[in-house]
Formats: C-alpha cells, structure tokens, sequence
C-alpha cells in the first residue's frame, strides 16, 4: 500500500538503520511540494538513482507557512504525503516541522543528500553533516519553467 511509505521520523530512523545494516544506500532530498510538477518527478527519479532507498521529507504545513508565506501550502501536509506515497521512485516520506531539514538529516544520516540545482553546493543544509560521515551531497538541475510558485500564479492570472 502506498501509504504505508509515510512515516514517522523516529521508525523512519529504525527502518533507515535496518537497511543500512543491509548495505543499503540511502538517498536524502527534502522540500515543500505544494503541487506537484514534471520538475518535482525529475528530481524523484535522479534522487533515486544516486542510492538505493530514496527518502523524501516534506515541510508540515507550519513549516511552508514561515518559508512561502502564509497562503501556503495549497495543499496540507497528510495530502502532500499522500500523493507523494504513489511516486515508484519514492521509498519513504516523512514531515518535519523546522524551516529547514538540518535536524532530521542529522537523525537520519543518509549516505547521499540531493537538492535541485538551485542550491550551491555550500548552501544546502546537512550538505556538512552528510560529508563528516562520509556521505556525498548532490545536486540535480532543475526543469526549466517549472515551478509551483509560478503554477500558482499562473492559476490566480487565468482565473481572476
């Protein structure tokens, strides 16, 4: 089932665990994903293909409020999950509060960090954590015109 691929971050931490016993690769990349768009899905799937077992953290709705405002998100975390639980290259979601994942990279650990291309490499949060572990940070370029703030004001233009 694919909600069964939304957890907590402390079972999140024991599953992350048993697989890295396994010899597992795991991938980190977090945001908001409001609305989803092509450039989310390219970012899932090259995420994906740094490691073994891709895990996507999601702002909760406090988070992206502070972050983009108090009009966001659209949509609230539980259906944010939700659809990102049917994405095949996503393995594992879960939500934080803070504005930014530094916190919950630590607890989890992963061996790769991937972020869109429109953070510097020194600019992404955990890159520093991820690296004194031995970890790789990546980046993926972005889909050009694709984003949700510009989905978003494409909609309220259309539909004034």
């Amino acid at each position: 089932m694919a909600a069964g691929k939304i957890k907590t971050i402390s079972k999140l931490r024991t599953i992350i665990g048993l697989l890295k016993k396994r010899g597992r690769k795991i991938v980190f990349t977090n945001g908001c994903f409001d609305i989803l768009h092509k450039g989310h899905i390219k970012l899932f799937k090259k995420a994906k293909a740094f490691g073994d077992v891709l895990v996507v953290a999601i702002n909760s709705d406090s988070s992206v409020k502070k972050i983009k405002g108090p009009k966001r998100p659209v949509n609230p975390a539980r259906d944010r999950a939700f659809v990102l639980s049917a994405i095949d290259s996503i393995d594992f979601i879960t939500t934080f509060n803070e504005p930014d994942p530094g916190r919950i990279i630590e607890k989890l650990s992963p061996d790769v960090l991937v972020k869109g291309g429109d953070w510097g490499g020194g600019d992404i949060v955990g890159s520093e954590y991820v690296k004194s572990k031995g970890g790789k940070v990546r980046t993926v370029p972005l889909a050009k015109g694709y984003s949700t703030s510009r989905i978003i004001a494409g909609i309220a233009k259309r539909y004034r």
